[in-house]
């Protein structure tokens, strides 16, 4: 059994859809035109699709690959927001999970620390991008308490 989100799904169907007309593969470009998505989130969906197995992504032409798979789309708004990560926020949210207390709370200083100096090496700009994406996610969330700011982990 293959999990997926509803984007994911809805990418895969309009890929499976837009098939029978590009029999060399659907175009990056007319999937980008089709769907209502930013190009980040659609070539993040498109990676993981074709991590799962389920499209294969040559020269930017695009096949649905497994059509006789069992697939399930996860509805609940966590498994969501974990599916829809990508490989670097879920390895940063890993980090973030073994840092934090009991309570699920990480300084700022330590977590900014971790992903500049850590295993991810990120940069100043790629580390800031990183915190603003997981907080728009819902990952993590911002908190200013009497000893210092912090992240708690939601989830």
């Amino acid at each position: 059994m293959i999990t997926i989100t509803r984007k994911e799904n809805l990418i895969l169907n309009q890929i499976k859809y837009f098939q029978a007309e590009y029999n060399d593969g659907v175009p990056y470009n007319i999937l980008k035109l089709d769907l209502d998505l930013s190009e980040t989130q659609l070539k993040d969906m498109l990676n993981n699709l074709e991590v799962k197995g389920l499209i294969s992504n040559v020269d930017n032409y695009i096949r649905s690959i497994r059509v006789d798979s069992k697939i399930s789309i996860v509805e609940s708004n966590a498994d969501v927001r974990q599916e829809e990560l990508n490989l670097e926020e879920k390895n940063a949210h890993e980090i973030i999970k073994e840092l934090a207390n009991d309570e699920g709370l990480i300084s700022r200083h330590i977590l900014e620390g971790n992903l500049l100096y850590g295993d991810l090496k990120l940069s100043n700009l790629q580390m800031y991008h990183l915190i603003i994406k997981l907080e728009d996610k819902g990952i993590i969330k911002k908190i200013n308490l009497p000893d210092g700011e912090y992240y708690m982990c939601t989830i």
